[in-house]
C-alpha cells in the first residue's frame, strides 16, 4: 500500500475511536493558493517564469481527559499543472503530515508537554522559525517541555532532524535548544537562549561532524507610541568539521501615530562573514532553522546563509512604513539595502537594494487577500557572488482561507 494511502487510513480508522473518548472535537483547513511572476527566475539573466502554488490544509484538535489533547494536520502542496495527466495522477505525491502531535498539560495549566511533530516558533523566528510564507512550512519530529509562572516562561526542545535508519538517510543528526522569557517590566521582556544541533560525519568520508552551539538574548520593549527590539547572538563549537567563531547582532525601533494606524520602523541587521578561508576558523553566522523571509527582503535572496552570502555576511539597513487605511485594509512599503559583512576579495561589498510593496484586503475573517511586489536594484557584487547578475522584479497575489 502507497504510504499516503496508509495515513488516511488509519486516520479514518483511528476516527471512530477518537470521536467516542474525546470530550471537544475542532476540525479546521486551509486553502492558500499563490500565483508568482519572477524575473529572473534563477538569477540568471533573461528568465522569467510565472507559476502558481497552493497549500491544502485539514486539522482535527481532540481535547481528551485529563488535559490531554491530541492535534492532527495533515497537507499537500502543489504547482498546478504539476500532475502529468489530470485524470490517472492520483497518487497524492505532495500528501503528508505537516503535524501530529499529543500535549500534556498540568492541571494548573502551568507545566506541559508535546510529542511529536510540531511547529516551533521561538521570539521572532531569528534562529528557529516555521517558515509560514512557503507554502510547506517548516515542522520538527521532537518533545517539548515547557513552564510558566510569574517570572515568564520556559520551553526546553529536542528533536531527530536525520535518523540514518531511514531510507536516503546517511547520518544522525539532532537539536537541543532551550528559549526562557523572562517579564523584566510592564512592557518589556528579555529572551535568553540556547540552540544546539549536531550532525555525525557519514561513514566513509573525512571528517565534517557538526557540533554547534548558538547562544543568544533578545529585548523587547514597548513604550510611548514606541516598539524597540534588540537581538544579539554567538555561535561556537564545530560546523563541517571546522571550528566556529561568529556572531549576529540586529536592532529597530518603530514608532506609531495616526492614533497608531501607521507605523514607521528603522532597523539594522549584521551577520558575521569570513574572509579568511585559510585560517582554520570559521566566522560566518549560520542563521540555522530561521525565517529568513521575514527579515531580508521578500524576494527572498538571502534564504540560505551563509550559502547567499559567499560564506561573507549580511549587512541589512531597512525602512518600513505600514499603514492601516481602513480596518479591512493594510498598506506596507519597505526599502533594504545590503552589503556584505565582508567583502571577501570583492572590489565592493555592496549588493544592492530592495523595495517590498504588500496590500492586504481583509475581505471577511475566513478570508483576505494579498498582492504584493519587490523590486530588486542590484549592484556588481550580486553577480560576483553568482546570485543575482540583473535587476529583479517579482510579483504575487494569494488568497488566504480558512476554517
Amino acid at each position: 500500500m502507497k504510504p499516503t494511502r496508509l495515513v488516511l487510513a488509519s486516520l479514518l480508522l483511528l476516527m471512530p475511536t477518537s470521536f467516542a473518548v474525546a470530550q471537544d472535537i475542532k476540525v479546521g483547513g486551509q486553502l492558500r493558493p499563490r500565483g508568482e511572476f519572477r524575473d529572473p527566475f534563477s538569477g540568471g539573466a533573461g528568465d522569467s517564469d510565472a507559476f502558481v502554488s497552493m497549500r491544502a490544509r485539514a486539522n482535527i484538535t481532540a481535547l481528551l481527559e485529563k488535559n490531554i489533547t491530541i492535534f492532527l494536520q495533515v497537507q499537500d502542496v502543489r504547482l498546478w499543472g504539476e500532475e502529468t495527466n489530470t485524470l490517472t495522477d492520483f497518487n497524492a505525491n505532495n500528501f503528508d503530515l505537516h503535524q501530529g502531535y499529543i500535549d500534556i498539560k498540568s492541571n494548573d495549566k502551568n507545566l506541559f508537554g508535546r510529542v511529536g511533530r510540531q511547529e516551533v516558533n521561538w521570539g521572532g523566528q531569528r534562529l528557529v522559525g516555521a517558515v509560514g510564507w512557503t507554502q510547506q512550512g517548516r515542522s520538527f519530529d521532537g518533545v517539548m517541555l515547557g513552564g510558566s509562572g510569574g517570572f515568564g516562561k520556559v520551553n526546553i526542545f529536542a528533536a531527530q532532524l536525520g535518523n540514518a535508519v531511514a531510507s536516503g538517510i546517511d547520518r544522525d543528526s539532532e537539536l537541543l535548544a532551550g528559549y526562557g522569557t523572562i517579564d523584566v517590566a510592564e512592557n518589556q521582556a528579555v529572551d535568553l537562549y540556547v540552540v544546539f544541533n549536531r550532525a555525525d560525519n557519514p561513514a566513509g568520508t573525512a571528517n565534517t561532524d557538526t557540533e554547534q552551539t548558538t547562544f543568544g538574548a533578545r529585548w523587547v520593549g514597548v513604550g510611548n507610541g514606541f516598539v524597540y527590539r534588540a537581538e544579539g547572538s554567538f555561535q561556537t563549537g564545530q560546523r563541517g568539521g571546522t571550528d566556529v567563531s561568529a556572531y549576529m547582532f540586529g536592532g529597530r525601533v518603530g514608532y506609531g501615530f495616526l492614533d497608531g494606524d501607521a507605523r514607521l520602523t528603522l532597523w539594522y541587521d549584521y551577520l558575521s562573514g569570513d574572509d579568511d578561508a585559510d585560517d582554520g576558523e570559521l566566522k560566518v553566522f549560520d542563521t540555522l532553522f530561521a525565517t529568513n523571509h521575514k527579515f531580508y527582503g521578500f524576494a527572498d535572496l538571502f534564504l540560505n546563509i551563509p550559502a547567499h552570502t559567499a560564506g561573507q555576511g549580511l549587512q541589512d539597513l531597512a525602512l518600513k512604513f505600514a499603514v492601516v487605511p481602513a480596518d479591512d485594509w493594510r498598506l506596507g512599503v519597505d526599502a533594504h539595502s545590503f552589503r556584505l559583512a565582508k567583502t571577501g576579495g570583492f572590489e565592493s561589498g555592496h549588493l544592492g537594494e530592495e523595495v517590498d510593496l504588500v496590500a492586504t484586503w481583509t475581505y471577511s475573517p475566513n478570508l483576505t487577500i494579498q498582492g504584493g511586489a519587490a523590486f530588486v536594484i542590484q549592484d556588481d557584487t550580486w553577480a560576483d557572488i553568482g546570485r543575482l547578475s540583473e535587476n529583479m522584479t517579482w510579483l504575487y497575489l494569494m488568497m488566504d482561507a480558512k476554517f
